[in-house]
């Protein structure tokens, strides 16, 4: 028995190494075929990847020079509206100076017309002045007159004796 009990370890000892053996080998390809395939999947993977990267950069750049070319189209309307807006304020500015120096000579004009108008009122109101001032002058004198003859007269008559009373 002590023979049997190393054979039939040792016989089972090289069924099992057989086994493991074919085991390893086909379980190496195995290995080796699940190493091609993820390498081919990483590969495509990495290729996706790239292509989509690439695409995406593509994208980017497009998109980036569209923005460029949009802010460039902006900052030029921009500028052609700030230009003629400057255009129109130095245009209104300057009818606006002109409007106003023609005014000013206009009212300049109109307040020589209105000073001469007041002095001539003054000489027309002095005038008048003098007018009422040399009337009166010669109501009095003529008030004044009558008085010298009505007295001239009562002494005459009181010369002669006779009044003028009844």
């Amino acid at each position: 028995m002590n023979r049997f009990h190393v054979i039939v370890p040792l016989v089972l000892l090289l069924v099992f190494g057989g086994f493991y053996h074919a085991h390893r080998v086909e379980a190496a390809k195995e290995a080796v075929a699940l190493q091609a395939a993820k390498e081919k999947t990483a590969a495509e993977a990495a290729a996706k990847k790239a292509e989509a990267e690439r695409q995406a950069k593509a994208d980017a750049d497009k998109r980036a020079s569209e923005r460029e070319a949009e802010e460039t189209r902006k900052e030029t309307e921009k500028a052609a509206k700030w230009t003629a807006a400057g255009e129109q304020i130095a245009a209104e500015t300057a009818a606006y100076k002109e409007q106003a120096a023609k005014l000013a000579s206009e009212v300049k004009a109109l307040e020589t017309t209105l000073a001469a108008l007041r002095a001539e009122k003054q000489k027309a109101s002095r005038a008048a002045f003098e007018f009422a001032r040399d009337i009166e002058a010669a109501r009095i004198q003529k008030r004044g007159a009558e008085l010298e003859i009505q007295r001239m007269v009562e002494m005459i008559a009181r010369k002669n004796g006779a009044t003028l009373a009844p």
